[in-house]
């Protein structure tokens, strides 16, 4: 049941889009309807494939330098006071400038290549990883605190079996939100400057007027990205079995 609702979602998509584009009679250089761009997905999966694991590897790196980065931060955020004033600007600097904005930088600062776009893709986790640790973190309950200190435990001690556990919920949500939109990061630095990638094949796709493939690559992005999405979602609720699903 679990598997089926999405796909019956799914299946729901697909269906208003054929309607849609069969009803409007808009023409296939604007938006061509799902069967179309199914079968020219098919036609070109090699190179669909090539750029999307490029993609993907931009990504999945991405997340986990963000997502370490960020918990190393939270870290220094909870137990070093006389560093939030240096940290916290860092944090809110890292949103308050838009990342489009940053894009070109961030290209001819790291090249053409990865690099480039796993810094874009940091950037976007690195804010909801640290705000949502930090806060978790910060919410622990005094009393378990206080307990831990009367049992004499040691602060690595308190941290490993007290703060860490009861932060670990505020952490997942973090995690979940950055997986969400950690793929906007790889994309938007593959538009503004590669060789290779979904965003890359999408941007050379519409210039030459192959609608179709454009829709093609965006499909196997966002199948890419709600995998991804599911995928880290289970894994975090099989972590955090103590905490009930209301």
């Amino acid at each position: 049941m679990t598997l089926l609702r999405p796909l019956i979602v799914f299946a729901g998509l697909l269906a208003l889009w054929q309607i849609f584009v069969s009803l409007s009679g808009v023409p296939p250089y604007l938006l061509p309807g799902p069967g179309q761009v199914i079968v020219t997905g098919f036609d070109h999966a090699g190179l669909i494939a090539g750029h999307a694991w490029v993609t993907a590897a931009e990504i999945l790196i991405g997340l986990a330098l963000g997502t370490l980065l960020g918990g190393a931060s939270a870290l220094c955020l909870a137990y070093f006071r006389s560093a939030r004033p240096w940290l916290m600007p860092i944090l809110v600097i890292s949103q308050a400038i838009p990342v489009f904005a940053l894009a070109p930088l961030l290209v001819l600062w790291f090249g053409y290549g990865m690099a480039s776009k796993v810094a874009m893709a940091v950037l976007i986790i690195y804010f909801p990883v640290t705000a949502s640790f930090f806060d978790g973190l910060r919410r622990t309950d005094p009393g378990w605190l206080d307990l831990g200190q009367t049992m004499n435990g040691t602060p690595l001690a308190i941290l490993r079996h007290i703060r860490l556990p009861a932060a670990l919920p505020a952490f997942a949500s973090g995690l979940r939100v950055a997986t969400a939109v950690a793929p906007i990061g790889a994309v938007v630095g593959e538009w503004v400057g590669s060789s290779a990638g979904l965003g890359y094949l999408m941007l050379h796709a519409n210039g030459r007027m192959q609608i179709d493939l454009m829709f093609a690559a965006l499909f196997t992005l966002a199948l890419f990205a709600v995998a991804l999405y599911f995928t880290i979602d289970t894994i975090l609720r099989r972590a955090l079995l103590w905490q009930a699903d209301n």
